[in-house]
C-alpha cells in the first residue's frame, strides 16, 4: 500500500484510504490519538485489538486492560525468519463450530452389545474422539432415535464406541448417525501471567524444543531493545553474544529451566531487524483468522503462544557477514539484512513462470513486487491467465477493484503489482494463454529452457498435470499450491531430489472452486453443483436473507460478522 513518494508520511494516515478500496462495505478509520498507552479507555469502543511491532511494556499494559475489559486480544511480530502470534480471548470463551466442516453423518451397519458402531460397507465414518452423534431410523434399539446426542470413542477408521446400550434391545437394521457440533469452551490468561508459564502451540514436530527458546529468545530480544534503542545488528557478533547472555539470563530464571541452542539464538540476533514481506504475509493472515476466530466463535483459536521460524530458507551456498547484510538505503534493506547481497542479487536475475492470477497468483506476484524478484538486468515473470475478473474475485484477489471487472486478471496483476513496485517496469510479460499441448507452439522449447522455476496457481488437476510434465522434461523446479476454503495445500517439487507433482495422487474432490463452476464446467460434477449454486441465488437465497431480517431483530449485525453479501442483498 506504500508508494516511494510516501516516505516520510505517516504509515497510518497513507495506508487507510488504500485499504478502504478493497471493501466498500468496511469501514476503515484513522485513530487519532497518537498512544494507546496514554489512554487506555479509548479501547472499550473495540472487540478486538491486534498489536504489531509493539514493544512488551506496551504490550503487557494493553494485555492486562482488554483482559480486564473482556477485549479480545492478538499479538504479531516477525523478525526475519522467526515470528509468533499470541491470543487472548479472555474468560469462558465459546467456539460454537471448531472445525468449519459440515457435520459428518453416515449410514451404520451394526451395533453390537458393546456399544461397537460399524459403518456400512467399511466407510470411513470421519469422527474423532470426543466428538458427539444423534441417531435416527435406527430399527431395534429405537431408543436411540432422537436421543440426546453421545460422546463417541474412535476404535477404528469404521467404528466407534458410544459407550453403554445395555437395555436399549437388540439391533436389527438401518439407522442413520450424524455428527453434532457441540460448544467448546476455552479460558485464557493474559500475556504477563503467559509469559511465565506459557502454553505453547506445536506447528513443527521436527523442532519440538524450538518454541520455548524462542519464547525466552523474542524476550531477550525486547530487553535488548529497551536497553540499546534498537534491535541488534545485522550479524553484528558483539549484539549477538549480548543476546544470547540475556537469553540465557531469562532461560535460568524461570520455573522451567530451557536449553538454549546457541546457533538459533545468534541467528535470531543476526536477523532481528530483518523485515522480510513472505513471513509479514504469512503471520498477517493469521492474525486476521484469530481475529475473525474471535468475533464469530467459529474455528478452534491458537492457545495461546505460535512460534513458528522458516530457517531453512536461508541459503548455505550465499555468504553472510555483517559487511554483506548492512543497509544500502533501498527498499529491500530488510531482506538483505537476513539474506545478505548477493542473494538479492541473485532474485533479481531470476526468470519465473506464473501460470494463473487468480487469489494465489495475486499473492505470488505482491510476493514477488516486494522482495524484488526479476528486477534485475536479467529478470523476468511471465503470467499467463485466460480467465476475467468477476466480482466474486474482489474477495480474495486482493489486486483487483471494482474498476477492473471484466478485464483480463493477468494484465490487470501486472499493472497492481508494477504500480507496487516501479522496479518491476518492463520486466514482467502478461499473457492470455492457456498452457496445454495446443500452445506449445508459444510456451515452446525455448521458453522452457530460458525460466529458472515455475509456480502453479492453478485450480484443477488437470492443468497442474501438464505443467508438472513440462517442469519434469525441462528439469524446472515447480512450487504448486492450491485453496478451497479454510484449507490449503503446498508442494515444492525439485528436480532429481523430490517427487513429482503427478507422482502421487490426489484424493477425489469433495467441491469446487466457484470460479471453475461459472467459467470451465467440464464434468457431470460440475453441471449440477453450478445448476445447484444458481437456483440458490434466483431462488433460495435472497428470500431467506429478507425472511430473515424481517423476522430477527439483530439479524444484519450478527450477519455482517460471516458475511458481505446479505446487506448487498437486502439493498437490492
Amino acid at each position: 500500500f506504500l508508494h516511494p513518494e510516501d516516505v516520510g508520511k505517516p504509515r497510518a494516515q497513507v495506508t487507510v484510504p488504500r485499504v478502504s478500496e478493497l471493501n466498500p462495505y468496511t469501514p476503515v478509520n484513522l485513530l487519532k490519538s497518537t498512544s494507546i498507552t496514554d489512554d487506555l479507555s479509548q479501547l472499550k469502543d473495540f472487540q478486538c485489538v491486534v498489536l504489531t511491532d509493539t514493544p512488551l511494556k506496551d504490550q503487557l499494559l494493553i494485555s492486562d486492560y482488554c483482559h480486564k475489559n473482556g477485549i479480545y486480544l492478538v499479538v504479531a511480530d516477525t523478525f526475519g525468519l522467526f515470528g509468533t502470534i499470541f491470543t487472548d480471548f479472555g474468560k469462558n470463551f465459546t467456539i460454537g463450530d471448531y472445525n468449519g466442516e459440515n457435520p459428518v453423518s453416515g449410514i451404520i451397519a451394526d451395533i453390537d452389545s458393546d456399544g461397537i458402531v460399524s459403518a456400512l460397507d467399511e466407510t470411513r465414518h470421519g469422527l474423532e474422539d470426543g466428538d458427539f452423534v444423534t441417531f435416527s431410523e435406527v430399527e431395534g434399539m429405537d431408543a436411540l432415535n432422537n436421543s440426546a446426542p453421545r460422546k463417541i470413542t474412535v476404535k477404528g477408521p469404521y467404528t466407534f464406541s458410544i459407550g453403554d446400550v445395555s437395555g436399549l434391545g437388540d439391533y436389527k437394521r438401518g439407522g442413520l448417525y450424524t455428527q453434532v457440533k457441540m460448544p467448546k469452551f476455552l479460558d485464557f490468561e493474559p500475556l504477563s501471567q503467559q509469559l511465565k508459564k506459557p502454553e505453547l502451540m506445536m506447528s513443527d514436530f521436527a523442532k519440538f524444543d524450538r518454541p520455548a527458546q524462542l519464547h525466552v529468545g523474542f524476550q531477550a530480544l525486547h530487553a535488548f531493545n529497551d536497553k540499546h534503542g534498537h534491535f541488534p545488528r545485522p550479524h553484528n557478533e558483539q549484539d549477538a553474544a549480548e543476546l544470547l547472555k540475556l537469553a540465557q539470563e531469562l532461560a535460568g530464571s524461570g520455573d522451567e529451566k530451557v536449553e538454549l541452542d546457541e546457533k538459533v539464538i545468534r541467528e535470531l540476533s543476526y536477523q532481528a531487524q530483518g523485515d522480510l514481506s513472505p513471513m509479514a504475509a504469512f503471520f498477517g493472515g493469521l492474525a486476521a483468522q484469530e481475529v475473525l476466530k474471535s468475533v464469530s466463535g467459529k474455528f478452534h483459536p491458537i492457545v495461546q503462544w505460535l512460534y513458528f521460524d522458516a530457517l531453512e530458507a536461508v541459503p548455505t551456498s550465499v555468504k553472510r557477514s555483517e559487511e554483506l547484510c548492512k543497509p544500502t538505503g533501498t527498499r529491500y534493506d530488510g531482506q538483505i539484512a537476513v539474506f545478505g547481497k548477493e542473494f538479492q542479487e541473485k532474485l533479481a536475475n531470476n526468470q519465473q513462470f506464473l501460470v494463473g492470477a487468480g487469489a494465489i497468483g495475486c499473492e505470488m506476484l505482491k510476493n514477488w513486487a516486494m522482495i524484488g524478484l526479476a528486477t534485475g538486468p536479467k529478470g523476468k515473470i511471465t503470467v499467463t491467465d485466460m480467465d476475467q475478473i468477476e466480482r466474486s474475485n474482489l474477495n480474495r484477489q486482493f489486486l483487483f477493484r471494482s474498476k477492473d471487472v471484466g478485464r483480463l486478471k493477468s494484465e490487470s496483476a501486472t499493472r497492481a503489482v508494477q504500480a507496487m513496485n516501479p522496479d518491476l517496469q518492463g520486466k514482467i510479460e502478461s499473457m492470455k494463454d492457456r498452457v496445454g499441448q495446443d500452445t506449445e507452439h508459444l510456451f515452446n522449447e525455448d521458453f522452457w529452457n530460458s525460466l529458472d522455476g515455475v509456480t502453479n496457481a492453478l485450480d484443477n488437476v488437470d492443468a497442474r498435470t501438464y505443467v508438472d510434465r513440462r517442469c519434469v522434461f525441462f528439469q524446472k523446479p515447480l512450487l504448486d499450491s492450491g485453496t478451497l476454503g479454510t484449507k490449503g495445500n503446498t508442494q515444492v517439487v525439485l528436480p532429481r531430489i523430490t517427487e513429482s507433482y503427478s507422482s502421487s495422487q490426489d484424493p477425489p474432490e469433495q467441491s469446487f472452486p466457484m470460479c471453475t463452476l461459472r467459467s470451465f464446467p467440464n464434468r457431470i460434477e460440475h453441471t449440477i453443483a453450478w445448476a445447484k449454486d444458481l437456483f440458490h441465488t434466483y431462488f433460495a437465497g435472497p428470500a431467506e436473507i429478507v425472511n430473515a431480517y424481517i423476522t430477527q431483530p439483530d439479524y444484519l449485525g450478527a450477519a455482517l460478522k460471516q458475511s458481505g453479501n446479505e446487506k448487498q442483498t437486502l439493498e437490492t
